[in-house]
């Protein structure tokens, strides 16, 4: 706690981010909103169409996220022209809530942070969906397939070029929406469908942090744009903010899946492969990151929130490696992985200034290297026909051999081999973590070994070791359609850290983060360098040791540890969530409905029993009978007499 404590002091202690006033969008830059509105219109046109566009829909999809991804391009070399100070253009759409004092417009904010953003979103997800041409070729609903691939790129580009919390809200429900569609896309399965539910159900638990978020904002600001809140929130008080932060916090960890909103992610792999690519890489998952960063005028002054943020994310990167060392399924090994690298990005965010940059480059580096696996880890499985169990994988190095060096060097690069992406990116974060807190940058090591162990241990089981095939299976490449985007992916897992490292990407992203002083570290950044190669090196070994050198079971064994058999069941997420949060919800539910029956339906229902039993008693005594009547009346009037001999 005495190495948090110092990270929340320097932390503190940093200068608080410059508000800088956009400009108008002018130029190439009054095009920004056809950034979004193109995939949105690709969507509409697949889905409302219907059967008519079966035969050219993919294209259309296909063609409408290669379009946005030019005009981010094109609109990156023009911020690339102007001065540092001149970098953050907003683009006016309308005037969207208008009630009281606050004004709430569609507006688009695109800076440098934003700029990298969009050329990941629309890059990454144009190969994603080039890839699923040839991957759904056989599907016959491809075109609502693309429809909903056109949706989420809109929904995450809305998210990103929104320049207030309530736009951003509303990319951040539609990339929910379209998760949840794209999930359970094979809904005639019904694990396909419970997934897509319980990943909608859990990020529901997170969004209601981040609308709390957004209505204390409200209250406490007046406004909920970027540029409001970072001018004003120097002016509210710590313990408002820290609440800001930790419910921003709250909707991160439903997006990103940190710790403890981290149980759908496994369960979405359910959903076809390139859906898995796009989740991971370039969309759903990175938005808690951008969250983070984005609100940094927040975090830099709610130091409980930003530790709380540095804490989330040690345990994450720890808790998915850990769940990706057990894991047969090549799919849900590669999903602990981006829970574990996440939590790395989270963890650069939490640092703060000293850390923002290096949070979204590992985000960009992250998001070549692990669309590259994600979209190999497909191409096996059209090889081996749609099989996901690597105990019946093994020898696919020559038999798959584009798929097999793509693959590779998304592997070297995760593990962080130089001059592969990953070294540079999350060394710099491992770097970044000593300096500011040992322990945490011990942590951040740590989960680099296993990072080495289980992608180590996913490679000899799946292209070497001996050859475990089902029978009748006869592993073949893939088509040109889907191992071209591998080939590029590949290249930016090689050269994508090579693009992005030094000072670049600090100077570039100053304007949005701010500047950090400069702190030296316990150790010379060579020697942290090697330590870190080092302990990768070990992971790496020990995976040659336990894999490599050994036969692997075609059925898992029952006889394993328990870390074994805790890793297998995702160290427990479900039944954790299941004894806190499930079945407690149900109790609760239980004894409210009986209260709802019994008290109060009761004060309403009991008042008409009685009415109604008043009722039958009158009714009866009503018969209709005129001697009925007369013995009544002669009944009553011999009481009277009596009543009066006895009172007299």
């Amino acid at each position: 706690m005495n190495a948090l404590s110092a990270l929340t002091l320097k932390a503190s202690e940093t200068t608080h981010v410059p508000v800088v006033s956009p400009t108008d969008a002018d130029g190439p830059f009054v095009l920004l909103w056809l950034i979004i509105a193109l995939p949105l219109l690709g969507a509409a046109v697949l889905l409302l169409g219907g059967r008519s566009t079966d035969r050219w829909g993919h294209l259309l999809g296909t063609a409408t996220s290669a379009a946005s991804f030019v005009i981010s391009l094109v609109l990156f070399v023009s911020l690339l022209g102007r001065d540092e100070d001149d970098r953050q253009v907003v683009q006016h759409l309308y005037d969207w809530i208008e009630t009281g004092g606050l004004h709430v417009g569609l507006d688009l904010l695109y800076d440098p942070l934003a700029a990298l953003f969009l050329l990941l979103i629309t890059g990454v997800g144009s190969l994603i969906h080039v890839y699923s041409i040839g991957y759904m070729a056989h599907d016959p609903r491809r075109r609502r397939f693309f429809a909903y691939l056109n949706l989420f790129v809109a929904a995450m580009l809305m998210l990103i070029l929104s320049e207030n919390y309530v736009g951003l809200f509303l990319g951040w429900e539609g990339v929910g929406l379209a998760s949840y569609l794209l999930i359970g896309f094979w809904q005639h399965k019904p694990s396909a469908a419970a997934a897509a539910k319980k990943a909608f159900v859990i990020n529901r638990v997170g969004d209601m942090g981040m609308g709390l978020a957004i209505f204390l904002m409200v209250v406490t600001f007046g406004t909920t744009s970027f540029s409001g809140v970072s001018e004003l929130a120097g002016g509210a008080s710590e313990t408002t903010l820290n609440w800001i932060g930790v419910l921003l916090l709250v909707g991160a960890c439903g997006k990103s899946a940190q710790v403890p909103l981290q149980a759908w992610l496994l369960d979405a792999m359910e959903g076809p492969t390139p859906v898995s690519a796009l989740i991971h890489a370039a969309t759903m998952v990175t938005a808690g990151v951008y969250l983070v960063t984005r609100s940094n005028f927040v975090f830099e002054l709610a130091p409980t929130a930003q530790t709380a943020v540095v804490i989330v994310a040690t345990v994450t990167l720890l808790w998915g490696a850990v769940i990706g060392c057990a894991k047969d399924d090549i799919k849900k090994g590669l999903a602990g992985s981006t829970m574990s690298q996440i939590g790395y990005m989270m963890l650069g965010a939490g640092l703060g200034v000293a850390g923002y940059a290096f949070a979204i480059f590992h985000l960009l580096t992250h998001g070549f290297f692990k669309a590259n696996m994600f979209l190999g880890a497909g191409s096996v499985m059209h090889a081996m026909d749609d099989d996901v169990d690597m105990r019946h994988y093994g020898a696919l190095n020559k038999m798959l051999p584009v798929t097999f060096l793509t693959f590779a060097m998304g592997y070297l690069a995760i593990i962080g081999v130089p001059p592969f992406a990953g070294f540079w990116s999350k060394d710099k974060i491992i770097e970044t973590a000593l300096v500011e807190s040992p322990l945490v940058g011990i942590c951040a090591l740590l989960g680099a070994g296993i990072t080495g162990f289980y992608m180590t241990r996913m490679m000899l089981m799946t292209f070497f070791t001996q050859k475990r095939w089902e029978k009748d299976v006869h592993p073949h490449e893939s088509p040109k359609v889907m191992t071209i985007p591998l080939v590029v992916l590949a290249a930016l897992s090689v050269l994508g850290g090579l693009m992005l490292t030094g000072n670049w990407i600090v100077d570039w992203l100053s304007p949005v983060v701010g500047h950090a002083e400069h702190h030296e570290p316990p150790l010379p950044v060579i020697v942290i360098t090697l330590i870190t190669v080092a302990v990768v090196a070990a992971g790496v070994a020990l995976a040659w040791v336990l894999v490599g050198k050994r036969d692997v079971p075609r059925v898992a064994p029952t006889d394993v540890s328990f870390a074994t058999r805790a890793a297998r069941a995702d160290l427990y997420g479900d039944a954790i969530n299941e004894g806190l949060v499930v079945a407690p919800g149900r109790a609760t539910v239980r004894g409210l409905v009986g209260a709802d029956r019994s008290i109060v339906d009761g004060l309403f229902t009991g008042g008409t029993t009685v009415l109604a039993g008043t009722g039958e008693l009158l009714r009866r005594l009503q018969n209709g009978y005129v001697r009925s009547y007369a013995l009544g009346i002669l009944g009553g009037a011999l009481l009277l007499v009596l009543t009066l001999v006895v009172v007299n």
